[in-house]
């Protein structure tokens, strides 16, 4: 009896230990509308084109209601066994690095914005999943609300994979974070299982990248080369059938200069525990087709979740 108690608990433990593995991190930030209606936003001219995006930095800065809003959303997915990184301090570590003018400043008069400021968050902070916030305080009378709307976006592909919005009851009270709190609570434990139920499938059939290969001009080697009696793109599918989980992937461009692979499910971990991000995964094809084929190549990454390989130097 003791062992089957014993083996029960064991078991339990396992359980609560796997599931709380398995808790996506997130990052809260405010969304580009909420940015543009009260004015923490930066222009841009790309090639002629007048863009706006958000600048978090400034908002940050100037807005008290803001951090305390992302606090109490924060303390909230926390209580929920959800960890947050803290977009301040994600904002400090871009500040730190010298990259960001590159990105974000021209070196020409063309002033060509290479990253907008919310892929260079996602790059730097490298959260699974951005929930990007909207709020609006309603006022009747003495009496105030907040009607709120809240998406969860993968940083990989950008799609929606959880969304809430709701308006709290009037309330007295003038602090925006506690009206928020009244707001949000009805409807948070569903975004969460919304939360749980994309990461339990990442676990299970591999998170959603994108593969394109292509060639330098000068190259000699397409993808219709052979080797062995194949076709050199006929093997990249065969190594990507062989390294994506339960060989999901859709190849939905391919000739003799260029191949792009879609919904490309790749592991989670590496076969040595490590996380597994586009770029070593696609580092690995990079190095089979040197040592397989002697065909050098050049790995780029487009955001978090496009690898790019360039076959014929680098």
């Amino acid at each position: 009896m003791k062992r089957l108690i014993l083996g029960l608990v064991m078991s339990v433990a396992s359980v609560a230990c796997f599931g709380q593995a398995k808790k996506p991190t997130l990052m809260v930030v405010p969304s580009d509308a909420w940015c543009t209606k009260h004015g923490y936003v930066k222009t841009y001219d790309n090639q002629g084109v007048t863009e706006k995006y958000p600048d978090y930095q400034r908002a940050l800065q100037e807005d008290t209601d803001l951090l305390l809003v992302i606090s109490k959303l924060g303390e909230m997915m926390a209580d929920r066994g959800f960890p947050l990184k803290d977009l301040e301090a994600a904002m400090r570590s871009i500040r730190t690095d010298a990259a960001e003018d590159a990105v974000t400043t021209s070196k020409d008069e063309g002033d060509v914005l290479a990253e907008t400021p919310l892929e260079v968050l996602k790059r730097t902070a490298k959260a699974d999943i951005i929930l990007q916030l909207t709020w609006t305080v309603n006022k009747t009378g003495p009496k105030q609300s907040v009607t709120f709307n809240l998406r969860g976006l993968d940083s990989y592909t950008d799609k929606q994979v959880a969304a809430a919005s709701g308006t709290g009851a009037p309330s007295f009270s003038a602090e925006v974070p506690v009206l928020l709190e009244e707001s949000v609570l009805a409807h948070i434990d569903n975004f969460n299982n919304q939360l749980q139920n994309h990461f339990d499938d990442l676990f299970e059939n591999g998170r959603e990248v994108k593969l394109t290969c292509r060639r330098w001009s000068g190259s000699d080697v397409d993808f219709e080369s052979e080797f062995d009696g194949e076709e050199l793109g006929f093997l990249i599918e065969d190594w990507v059938a062989e390294n994506t989980v339960q060989g999901r992937f859709s190849t939905a461009d391919a000739s003799e200069n260029r191949m792009v692979f879609e919904q490309v499910r790749i592991p989670l971990e590496a076969a040595n525990g490590r996380a597994m991000d586009t770029r070593q995964w696609a580092n690995g094809l990079r190095r089979h087709l040197r040592e397989a084929y002697n065909i050098d190549a050049k790995l780029d990454t487009k955001g978090l979740g496009e690898a790019i390989i360039t076959i014929g130097g680098k």
